[in-house]
Formats: structure tokens, C-alpha cells, sequence
């Protein structure tokens, strides 16, 4: 249990500190066949497109053009997380809830919400031509719908 008055933690200087100008950019698509429910890694797909982009330094935009498909950024070492985070989003936005919106089918507004909890964009930072994603970090597509679709992702990336 958290307690009042309890200290906050201790903020580091700055390190590795750079500047300077935005002189590249360069954007993509890439359509992801999902199988349906669940997670796939698209984390070498981007780096691929930062590779092919010749960014040394600078930001990488990962958008997914979609309301029923998310992204994120997890833990790419052990496959159970990724089991149990679908089981936290089957507590949180159960399946067949009492949904008003079902046009699409059953799974539609479940997949909507989860969107919302989650995330449709990320920017990761490129540092030295490459990702700069903590060890056991990969970049997912989660599919919320029952089957499978085929996802677009836009990429765009600026910096030097």
C-alpha cells in the first residue's frame, strides 16, 4: 500500500546529450496479415525501414490506420506476457459484453475499446541507426477482432 510522505525517486543528469539539425525524413507502409486475437511482432519490419531510411539519430512514428488493431511496446523475451496481458484485456473489455454496437459483429466494439486503451501510434527514439528499444522491448500489432485482417502501418521517420 502506498503511503503519504513517502520519498519520490531521485532524477539522474542528462547523458549523452547531442543537438543539431533535421535533414532527413523518409516514410512507408507495411501490411501486417494478422492471424487474428493477439500479437505480432512487427519491431524488425521498423528497424528494416530505419535501416533503409539512413537515419543516424532522430524519431520513428509507427501509426496503425485502424479502430479494432492496436500497437505497442512490451516485453519481447518470455511469450506469457503476452498470454496474459489478452487475459487483463478479456477482464477489462470483456468479449460479449452488453454492447450497443454490433454492425461488424460481436467482436467489434470489444475491439474499439481495447484500441482505446491501447494505443493506434508510438514513437520510438533512432539512436546511432538504430531503435533505441530497452533489451527486452519489441514493437507489437495487437489484433483485437476474432479473425484475422490485413493491417496497414505507416511508417515516418525524421531526423539526421
Amino acid at each position: 500500500m502506498r503511503q503519504a510522505g513517502r520519498q519520490a525517486g531521485k532524477i539522474g543528469p542528462l547523458e549523452g546529450f547531442s543537438a543539431g539539425d533535421v535533414t532527413r525524413q523518409a516514410s512507408a507502409r507495411v501490411t501486417v496479415a494478422t492471424p487474428g486475437q493477439g500479437f505480432t511482432d512487427i519491431t524488425e519490419a521498423v528497424a528494416a525501414f530505419v535501416a533503409e531510411s539512413g537515419l543516424r539519430t532522430g524519431l520513428v512514428s509507427v501509426f496503425c490506420r485502424h479502430t479494432s488493431a492496436s500497437l505497442t511496446i512490451q516485453e519481447n523475451a518470455d511469450p506469457d506476457v503476452r498470454v496474459d496481458l489478452m487475459t487483463a484485456l478479456d477482464g477489462f473489455v470483456p468479449r460479449h459484453g452488453q454492447y450497443v454496437h454490433g454492425m461488424e459483429g460481436p467482436d467489434d466494439m470489444p475491439a474499439h475499446i481495447r484500441t482505446m486503451l491501447t494505443d493506434s501510434g508510438l514513437t520510438v527514439p533512432v539512436q546511432g541507426g538504430r531503435l533505441a528499444l530497452g533489451t527486452w522491448q519489441g514493437i507489437y500489432l495487437i489484433e483485437h477482432r476474432d479473425r484475422g485482417h490485413r493491417r496497414e502501418i505507416v511508417l515516418h521517420a525524421v531526423g539526421a
